[in-house]
């Protein structure tokens, strides 16, 4: 699937044919092929919303400033209100204006506002909020509560903005957007014990009625957007879940290793039957694992650093060269993990370091656990003149298996001096 290009079906029908011959377990991948080959999630109102994306942005405005401004001129704070209405009238025009001067570009409409337009909207909030504190005190001092309510919303939010923009010139890296979410939800948690308060002292007052407008839609919006995104989520989870395992089964231990493990087996059993036995006992179980075991959501620790073990075994049987392997672990609590996760970095320490090396090649493996973290480290020298130009579908499948699986609960970090690579994977408990 190079490229995205779809699976030919003759291919997949000659490889299901083929794995009929072998054990059932095999068919796994036959499944698996036709699962992916059909696949199709029906996303068309997001879609839809996606390609529309500034239209609904701006027309929203328009209705909530017109809203606002009929609202103020009805309590007679009419320089608002012209200010609210002739706002809400510019944003359909601007819309109209953006269109015919970028209607030969293709989805104008999909990118949502620009980032300078984003920051025009909070200033002139404050503009309207200052207008209407001005107008209404003191001989309506609902209104104003309110207006210095939106007043605080719209520093707040601007702050944000010009923190982002300063950091941005700066070369920093921007808020993320886990924190500008959580400073939306506590702003948002706290203006309702303001709202009760300002119902608490007013009472049932035409100020209550024009919060009600701006506020509940506001928070309804986002909501409604959380549970969008988090419906999205699981859509998109489960039509990746396909692919990774597809990529999983690339992932696993290289086909050349087993390559190799045979033709040495072949070589042992005229010379040393019982390295050969044992040889193929270890096989036989890292095979098995990967087949029954990699299947599963997740496996405990101790299965996962059995696993390792048989790998690192099946090298130290391979080679005839002297190899420094050691592998301590640590583990105080068996915890749950998913399946296959480590023998990656394992598996490059072995093929980019041991593999090009002649003599003094070493790998050095840790695994333990801390609290509700494991940490794993990976270590191995290599020469410099073998490094690969690109990293290879086992170091993507890993990183895209662990924003799967170990979302904001996970650390991958790779460090390189003195021809001494080391990998190190910290994951939170599942």
């Amino acid at each position: 699937m190079r490229n995205g290009t779809q699976i030919p079906e003759r291919c997949i029908k000659s490889i299901c044919n083929r794995l009929r011959e072998f054990q059932p377990q095999e068919k796994y991948v036959c499944q698996l092929l036709w699962r992916l080959r059909f696949i199709h999630l029906d996303l068309g109102m997001e879609i839809f919303f996606t390609n529309y994306k500034r239209v609904f942005i701006t027309l929203g405005l328009s209705v909530l400033f017109w809203i606002s401004g009929e609202i103020c001129s009805h309590y007679e704070l009419y320089f608002t209100s012209i200010s609210f209405i002739v706002t809400s009238i510019s944003f359909p025009i601007y819309l109209l204006l953006f269109w015919i001067l970028n209607r030969k570009k293709k989805h104008v409409f999909s990118q949502g506002l620009t980032n300078w337009e984003w920051r025009i909207i909070p200033v002139l909030s404050a503009v309207f909020c200052l207008l209407g504190i001005i107008e209404s005190y003191p001989e309506r001092p609902d209104f104003t509560a309110v207006f210095s309510l939106f007043l605080v919303y719209t520093v707040l939010f601007t702050s944000v903005l010009i923190t982002n923009y300063y950091r941005q010139k700066k070369g920093l890296p921007l808020l993320s957007s886990s924190f500008i979410n959580k400073f939306i939800f506590w702003s948002f948690a706290i203006g309702i014990g303001r709202i009760l308060i300002l119902i608490d002292e007013y009472g049932d007052t035409d100020a209550l009625a024009f919060i009600a407008i701006f506020y509940f839609p506001l928070l309804i919006i986002l909501i409604l957007r959380w549970v969008f995104k988090q419906t999205r989520a699981i859509l998109t989870l489960k039509n990746e879940k396909a692919k990774t395992e597809l990529l999983h089964l690339k992932s696993q231990v290289n086909p050349h290793f087993f390559f190799n493990t045979l033709n040495n087996l072949y070589g042992l059993v005229g010379t040393d039957a019982k390295k050969a036995q044992d040889l193929i006992l270890k096989l036989s179980d890292m095979m098995r694992y990967s087949i029954y075991e990699g299947e599963k959501d997740t496996v405990t620790l101790e299965e996962e650093v059995e696993y390792l073990k048989n790998y690192i075994e099946l090298h130290k049987m391979r080679y005839r060269k002297e190899i420094d392997i050691q592998f301590t672990n640590d583990i105080s609590e068996n915890h749950k993990v998913m399946p296959l996760l480590f023998i990656i970095l394992l598996e490059n320490a072995f093929k980019h370091g041991v593999e090009n090396l002649r003599k003094d090649a070493y790998v050095y493996v840790h695994i333990g656990t801390e609290g509700n973290n494991i940490q794993f480290t990976v270590e191995n020298n290599f020469d410099a003149s073998e490094v690969p130009e690109k990293p290879g579908i086992g170091l993507k499948n890993l990183k895209r298996r662990l924003e799967l699986g170990y979302l904001n609960k996970h650390s991958l970090s790779f460090t390189s001096t003195n021809e001494i690579y080391k990998a190190e994977l910290t994951i939170s408990k599942l």
